[in-house]
């Protein structure tokens, strides 16, 4: 394989604007740009969070998602190229699956915590929340397909659900929430 990035400082985007895999440029603020870097940072808090130690299981499927995470960045970043597939949502779907049925039933809210893993677990969560925000405002301009939506919609539900299984594992219980009328 050749180099991919021979040169890290381009100095391209010192006007304002960025290229993307098809040799195109946009504003670094353009919707497609907002989208790719959310979940270039999404991908990131992922990795941070495999550096804690977790569950072997838990590690390789995290790892799995980093990959498909870079292929929807591939995706993002070519107009019209599809890289992210419907087997990939329902590999999350099987996952969400099987870590939710290891925890009893939630009949409260829980706030985000309990150890430091399950913690950056929910920040994954909430930076997943706002790629998916992001890839939505990109779809009102521009075409996007429908997995990349499916998959950080279900993705977040993912991370709900592993926070919660990470505290499980840990001896943590959940943190409930305690309503105004609950805290006086």
């Amino acid at each position: 394989m050749a180099n991919r990035l021979s040169v890290i400082a381009t100095r391209t985007g010192d006007d304002g604007t960025t290229g993307l895999g098809d040799g195109s440029r946009l504003p670094k603020d353009a919707p497609r740009v907002a989208a790719l870097g959310e979940v270039d940072e999404l991908n990131s808090v992922v990795g941070l969070l495999l550096t804690e130690a977790l569950p072997p299981e838990m590690a390789a499927d995290l790892l799995a998602i980093q990959h498909d995470l870079f292929d929807m960045g591939a995706e993002l970043c070519i107009p019209g190229h599809v890289a992210l597939k419907e087997e990939q949502i329902a590999r999350l779907d099987a996952r969400l699956a099987h870590y939710n049925a290891a925890l009893p039933p939630l009949r409260e809210f829980i706030l985000p915590g309990g150890s430091r893993p399950a913690a950056l677990a929910h920040m994954a969560r909430t930076v997943c929340r706002r790629a998916e925000r992001a890839v939505v405002g990109l779809a009102r301009v521009d075409s996007v397909n429908a997995p990349v939506r499916q998959y950080l919609n279900r993705l977040s539900d993912l991370m709900f659900v592993l926070a919660r299984c990470i505290n499980q594992h840990a001896g943590q219980k959940d943190t409930f929430w305690a309503g105004a009328q609950a805290r006086r």
